[in-house]
């Protein structure tokens, strides 16, 4: 079955070149980076006015709070199937929970809440 088409509202066919010194795409990818979104989503942000993220990583934690989120999709992914019937051996669920509260606490920790 093929995918369903995207309004045209939705896709994004108009590129935008714009130049800038090295010391501006620096500031550029750092602000972006401390938000935890790509270049061109904050500079689209930007430009139109839309909310950036509230919440500002520091560069340190910025990849050590990237790992937590990709392991925190991976126990999704697990819980999920645990909660289809698929792979449910004793236990795994109530861990894989515990694990999961873990990696939220620490993941807060970083943000400093």
């Amino acid at each position: 079955m093929a995918r369903p088409k995207k309004d045209i509202r939705s896709i994004r066919p108009i590129q935008v070149n714009v130049r800038m010194s090295v010391d501006e795409y620096l500031i550029l990818s750092n602000n972006a980076g401390t938000l935890g979104i790509g270049i061109p989503d904050y500079v689209r942000r930007r430009a139109t006015g839309k909310s950036l993220p509230r919440v500002k990583v520091l560069p340190e934690n910025r990849k050590l709070f990237v790992e937590l989120s990709r392991i925190g999709n991976n126990i999704n992914q697990l819980v999920k199937k645990t909660h289809l019937g698929m792979h449910d051996p004793q236990g795994l669920q109530k861990e894989l929970m515990e694990l999961k509260g873990v990696l939220d606490a620490i993941k807060l920790n970083i943000l400093g809440k």
